[in-house]
């Protein structure tokens, strides 16, 4: 820790009371106030807060002890302010008194302890408790090189790095290979943000991404599937956090998993022949990841739609909705998306960074954990009888026939 924190140091943090931090009491709409979950966490910032001046690079703090009173009420829209004061310095313990008001008005008063750690300790317990939970993807930067990739080839030129999914006899469907090839290099291109400052996603022959490889699903067993499905969020929530700014050139359809690898990049540029979709309803199951990122792109109405319905969006809809940035010809889209990674070359790289992870950061984190609620979701219902109907149905080509319970 950094000198000069002291007895009587202060920290303060003010909030808007939204709905997420409310709760009803008795049913009664009238009776929505500000929860004591919530009181607690403002008041457990309001310390960090006091204590972040202090901290040396590397550390961070984490609340060990909390004692809290609720004293009174806020309502929606009211404005909550959280106080904390240092009252004891013990080594790297700090205590707290802390307070929440609403302008003079007290609500809720307390103690607290926060311990300064070293936040690569705290990284190390997290990924451990991680594996235990059965986390299946560990992505991390990779320093080495990806190795060979049998369904994705990579290639590099002035800091621009091309990934092409490639299985054009499947229409590049994600099966488990290509679930590991696109593992490695993003993790590669995680741990390379100065040999690569773009990446340009496209799909080899006609399509983008067809979606999951239903094929292979049908003889998957329900924790294989489960496990495969994880690390599939996962894969996509990592592409999407990846340092560099990345680029789908979407040259065709972009199906289930193919929409959401395109969703989870931070441009789309699409062919006219481009066509998105999320038609896993349409085989007897809900989308097993991406959902909440989608909402956040598109609206929760457009979303609804897209995923209720399987129905297939054209490259215009899509650009009307917002799902894509652009489209063009198909004899264009190359080049333009080669263009725009030139412009994005000439910028400085560390703001590019900082800009695309703070923009995700502002999201909050319900859209980075909802993919285990998606994932329970949809083996729920692989499961079922529906679900089998659908594969079978798919494998032949031939329109399903839903029991409808």
């Amino acid at each position: 820790m950094r000198p000069g924190l002291k007895i009587g140091n202060t920290g303060e943090l003010t909030w808007t009371v939204d709905p997420t931090m409310t709760i009803t009491l008795g049913g009664v709409p009238q009776a929505t106030v500000f929860s004591t979950p919530s009181m607690i966490m403002l008041m457990e910032l309001s310390a960090r807060e006091a204590l972040r001046p202090f901290l040396e690079d590397g550390e961070e703090s984490v609340g060990v002890d909390v004692h809290v009173e609720h004293i009174g009420a806020a309502v929606l829209g009211s404005s909550v302010r959280g106080v904390a004061k240092v009252v004891e310095l013990d080594g790297r313990r700090v205590g707290f008194e802390v307070g929440a008001y609403v302008g003079d008005r007290e609500i809720g008063r307390g103690k607290h302890q926060r311990a300064v750690i070293q936040l690569n300790k705290l990284v190390a317990n997290v990924t451990q408790l991680l594996k235990e939970e059965d986390r299946v993807m560990e992505l991390k930067p990779a320093d080495g090189e990806p190795g060979d990739l049998e369904t994705v080839t990579v290639k590099i030129s002035n800091r621009i790095a091309i990934v092409t999914l490639n299985r054009p006899r499947s229409a590049n469907a994600v099966n488990q290979q290509m679930t590991g090839d696109l593992e490695r290099i993003v993790a590669w291109l995680a741990g390379h943000p100065q040999e690569v400052r773009v990446v340009l996603i496209t799909g080899s022959g006609n399509t983008f991404c067809a979606g999951a490889d239903v094929k292979e699903l049908a003889g998957l067993s329900p924790q294989a599937a489960r496990t495969l499905s994880l690390r599939q969020a996962e894969l996509f929530l990592a592409l999407e956090q990846l340092p560099q700014p990345v680029i789908a050139a979407v040259n065709g359809p972009a199906f289930g998993a193919g929409c959401v690898a395109a969703y989870s990049c931070d441009w789309r540029l699409a062919s006219h022949a481009a066509r998105f979709a999320m038609p896993e309803i349409k085989l007897g199951w809900p989308p097993g990841y991406g959902i909440a990122q989608l909402t956040a792109l598109v609206g929760k109405a457009r979303a609804l739609e897209m995923c209720l319905t399987g129905e297939t969006l054209t490259a215009a809809r899509a650009l009307d909705w917002g799902l894509v940035n652009e489209c063009m010809p198909g004899s264009m889209l190359m080049n333009a998306a080669q263009q725009l990674a030139g412009r994005l070359l000439l910028l400085p790289a560390e703001a590019l960074r900082q800009t695309k992870r703070v923009i995700h950061l502002d999201e909050g984190q319900l859209p980075k954990v909802t993919h285990r609620a998606d994932t329970e979701a949809y083996l729920r219902c692989l499961e079922l009888p529906d679900a089998r109907e659908g594969i079978a149905a798919f494998a032949v080509k031939r329109l399903p026939k839903f029991e409808g319970k």
